[in-house]
């Protein structure tokens, strides 16, 4: 890396503001014209129970996600240098689990809130955090850690 560039990723914002942002334009769509995701009718438990469920899936992949970095002396903030690369427990079947994480979180709360807008958002917030932060995360980590990450980029899919 050169003198002058900053140790860390240069991501356009960190990805927990990102998937809030939309989270939070999903919520006023829905107060200013509401658009349920579920025909009328349909009784609330299931999608509560559904949509708890995956928060809660969520929760438990980004735990083991963070558990890695924590083993491995690695910091999770994208503005902090990365000192280790990670490839283990969730890192074998995705090189962003976090980042599944947060959105099985936010569709999770899309499906328990009844609220299409989310869902319908999670696209453009999905587009911002690959092209913003894992886009440039990439880039960071292959500069960082060359033919090891490379070798890791080739045999594990980004997300899923």
């Amino acid at each position: 890396m050169g003198a002058d560039s900053r140790d860390n990723s240069g991501v356009v914002a960190p990805p927990p503001p990102i998937y809030g942002a939309g989270i939070a334009l999903g919520l006023a769509a829905y107060w200013l014209a509401p658009l349920p995701l579920w025909p009328a009718g349909v009784a609330s438990g299931p999608r509560w129970t559904t949509g708890a469920v995956l928060f809660a899936a969520a929760g438990l992949l980004a735990a083991w996600a963070m558990l890695r970095f924590s083993r491995a002396g690695t910091p999770v903030p994208t503005w902090r240098p990365t000192t280790a690369l990670v490839v283990e427990g969730p890192y074998r079947f995705s090189r962003n689990p976090i980042y599944v994480a947060l959105s099985l979180a936010y569709a999770s709360l899309g499906i328990g809130f009844d609220n299409a807008w989310l869902l319908a958002l999670l696209a453009p917030v999905l587009a911002v955090v690959r092209y913003g932060v894992v886009a440039r995360e990439e880039r960071y980590l292959e500069q960082r850690f060359g033919d090891d990450y490379r070798r890791y980029k080739a045999r594990v899919r980004r997300w899923l």
